[in-house]
């Protein structure tokens, strides 16, 4: 008998604070696994309505699965979070949109009715596993000259955007660097980032036992005068810094979805209903570009224009970027509707487990903001890809 597509909501998400890769980070002492299980089990204790035995699958990713991030993470999480020994698991990695791989795919599994529920996340313990960890890429990349040596090295990549849009100048990218500071110092203010994160124990040789409660990399008073000190590693007299950038991070994410009539049966409340997503691939040696086709794809299937779209949390991997994903929808470098509470640049960017850290965000702003019907999750990803997905506010005013 031929099945009908299910609406698909996102009913919870949470994530640990993020902290600073190495051996002083927040994390140093603490496993990977641990990190995952920690949001799992806090996302089972905030929705108390739903029996665990429901939870039908859980999907977590991983970009380096080696060491603590290994052994089939997802099913390894379930069992270490108390899960029913029914409950299967699974790892995923595309890089940096693990975790919304983790979320579309099995959010399609909810669709297509094979699931009812399910947990998805992420995790990347950076570091424990640099990324690359482990990796040998195969010398035809080069020798058959595939792709260029800059594809490999995210930051070159990034180089290599400010090469193709020479109007994205380091000045602008700074700029928008201290704006993702300023926006991320003012939602912890007014406590709005606070509700999605959960207090995770820490422990040091130094300090002995501790808790995580607020994310590590932020450095709220950075000035445009503090980036323009900073070395250009990537390239001599470049334009990428650690200023505008990401970090090198450790964190966890994990949300809930469900099947909208099962999550209103079962008691849980839907925050956001997904409509459609969309992956593409670009030049490896421009990855960041890759959410600009995988955004395009997504608005022509669903007849719909960047005008249709009233808030979109994107990927802070590098100004440039987001920049470049700006320009070319034509969208102001300071619009409103664009990482309203900051991003990654001034959060941090726990590879695999980003993704659902934009879905969160996304989740809090429809709450406040039930004028806006529709919002995006977009990044872009490594070896040249991009993704991109259309979310719809289940608050939504006009819908009354």
């Amino acid at each position: 008998m031929p099945r009908t597509a299910r609406d698909v909501v996102f009913v919870d998400g949470v994530r640990t604070p993020f902290g600073k890769a190495g051996p002083k980070g927040l994390y140093a002492e603490t496993r990977a696994d641990d990190l995952v299980v920690r949001a799992i089990r806090e996302l089972l204790r905030r929705n108390p309505s739903l029996p665990p035995e429901r939870v039908d699958e859980v999907a977590i990713a991983a970009t380096t699965q080696t060491g603590d991030q290994g052994l089939t993470i997802g099913r390894s999480a379930a069992v270490l979070a108390g899960l029913p020994k029914s409950v299967p698991g699974y790892a995923i990695d595309r890089m940096c949109a693990g975790a919304m791989t983790a979320v579309t795919t099995s959010g399609a599994g909810i669709s297509f009715g094979s699931y009812d529920v399910v947990i998805a996340g992420g995790v990347e313990h950076m570091g424990r596993h640099p990324m690359g960890e482990g990796v040998d890429p195969n010398p035809r990349f080069l020798a058959d000259r595939l792709v260029d040596p800059s594809a490999l090295v995210m930051g070159s990549t990034a180089e290599n955007l400010h090469d193709r849009f020479p109007e994205i100048t380091k000045d602008r990218a700074d700029a928008y660097a201290v704006r993702s500071q300023q926006k991320v110092a003012a939602a912890y203010a007014a406590g709005k980032i606070q509700p999605d994160l959960v207090p995770t124990a820490i422990r040091s040789a130094e300090k002995g036992w501790g808790l995580a409660t607020e994310d590590e990399p932020p450095r709220p008073g950075t000035t445009l005068e503090d980036l323009a000190k900073l070395k250009t590693p990537f390239r001599v007299h470049g334009n990428v810094t650690a200023g505008n950038a990401a970090g090198l991070n450790d964190g966890a994410t994990a949300c809930l979805l469900a099947a909208e009539d099962v999550a209103r049966e079962l008691g849980l409340t839907p925050r956001m209903r997904l409509v459609d997503f969309s992956f593409a691939g670009v030049e490896p040696e421009v990855m960041g570009v890759g959410p600009v086709p995988a955004t395009e794809r997504l608005l022509a299937r669903n007849a719909m224009t960047m005008d249709d779209i009233g808030l979109i949390e994107i990927n802070e991997a590098f100004a440039v970027q987001v920049l470049a994903f700006l320009e070319h929808f034509k969208i102001a470098d300071d619009d409103p509707r664009v990482n309203p509470w900051g991003g990654a640049i001034a959060l941090g960017h726990p590879l695999a487990s980003s993704g659902v850290r934009l879905m969160n965000q996304l989740a809090r702003l429809f709450e406040e903001r039930t004028d806006v019907r529709y919002g995006l999750t977009t990044m872009c990803v490594g070896m040249g890809m991009g993704g991109t997905v259309l979310w719809e506010n289940v608050n939504w005013e006009g819908a009354k």
